[in-house]
């Protein structure tokens, strides 16, 4: 019974965070659907605003050829320059007969025509394209709702490890900006509704500031590429000296540079991911991994006490002096005070401890029966 209600008690703030999220997602996705409507108009007219001004010279071309050779007056010729261009035939030169034409004023109608078609399926292209693809309006409603972002993430990097932060925050529930180097990631995040900026070239600098660091909170720099986060660490810290910036390196030996160049944190990714591989290959009973600068590397380690270990018996003080009791689970429940002085180890109590890997081991191989 005690187990059910501990169940039954786990999954609110659970619930809370999905709530969280749904709605930020939902919120994210109806802020597109605004600004992408407020903008769609617009960004179809920039799209295809050159071929509208050719088109526009095509029609006072028109109009001053129809005042010139057929002595129309200014609003006829404009209407018969529109009537030819659009192929609607409200006006034919000559009366139709082009054998009595002039053949200067054929010649300059025939580059009217020939230009005026070429713009005009230009201009269809641009707009199937705008409207097919929908990039430009979302590339404009980005703009303006990462404007609108405060305490925000931003993540440098989408490869394997950025994606997995940017998943995980987005679990959380909490806002983020990917900065991506690659043009296809950039369109792929894009159609999916995350917020994203492009960096183009090497301009870290451009690219933090349309990511909003101004108002985020923290800087993850996780590319592939050592160099390129260094001088995105720079470049956040110029541009924030009081932010936080996290970073992942994937040669150990320039930790230190990392550091030196404005990092808060950083992360080694091959020592990380040897370190997890080799205890993963010693033992089961690792459950989590902890860096820190000041303590140095310590493992989360959970493991049962079977019959006929050496630690039945012993006092938790005594497990404390090579690691830190973090929790005791007897008989399917959870022992809270762990530091009553009177509480000793007993058979099938399943323990979770923090400390050096080296003790732990110990303690676990002390854990099986003898």
């Amino acid at each position: 019974m005690a187990n059910k209600k501990r169940k039954n008690s786990v999954p609110l703030p659970v619930t809370k965070q999905a709530i969280r999220r749904v709605g930020k997602r939902e919120s994210r996705r109806l802020g597109f659907l605004m600004y992408e409507a407020m903008y769609g108009p617009i960004v179809l007219v920039k799209a295809v605003y050159r071929q509208l001004i050719i088109l526009l010279a095509m029609f006072i071309w028109g109009t001053a050829i129809f005042t010139f050779y057929d002595r129309l007056p200014i609003l006829d010729a404009f209407l018969a320059s529109v009537s030819t261009i659009t192929t609607i035939g409200l006006y034919v030169p000559n009366g139709g007969n082009f054998q009595t034409l002039n053949r200067t004023e054929a010649e300059l109608l025939i580059i009217m025509i020939l230009v005026s078609v070429g713009v005009a399926v230009s201009i269809l292209q641009s707009t199937v394209n705008a409207v097919l693809g929908g990039d430009l309006a979302k590339e404009q409603a980005e703009k303006k709702l990462i404007g609108r972002l405060r305490g925000h993430v931003i993540v440098f990097g989408y490869s394997h490890v950025g994606k997995y932060v940017t998943e995980k925050l987005e679990e959380l529930g909490m806002d983020h900006v990917v900065i991506t180097k690659d043009p296809q990631v950039y369109h792929d995040l894009v159609k999916r509704d995350i917020y994203v900026v492009l960096e183009q070239e090497i301009q870290p600098i451009q690219a933090l500031r349309e990511a909003g660091i101004e108002n985020a909170s923290i800087v993850v720099v996780s590319h592939i590429n050592d160099p390129d986060n260094m001088l995105f660490i720079l470049s956040a810290r110029k541009l924030r000296p009081d932010i936080r910036i996290i970073t992942i390196v994937h040669d150990p030996a320039i930790v230190e540079t990392a550091k030196n160049a404005g990092a808060d944190l950083v992360v080694p990714s091959t020592v990380t991911v040897g370190h997890l591989l080799a205890l993963s290959a010693v033992t089961k009973d690792i459950v989590g991994i902890v860096f820190s600068e000041k303590v140095g590397t310590r493992e989360i380690a959970q493991f049962s006490v079977f019959k006929g270990s050496p630690l039945i018996g012993k006092k938790l003080s005594e497990v404390a002096e090579r690691a830190s009791v973090i929790a005791i689970v007897r008989s399917d429940q959870l022992i809270r005070n762990i530091f009553d002085p009177s509480l000793r180890i007993s058979e099938d109590d399943t323990l979770l401890l923090f400390g050096d890997p080296a003790d732990l081991l110990s303690l676990e191989e002390e854990a099986k029966a003898v």
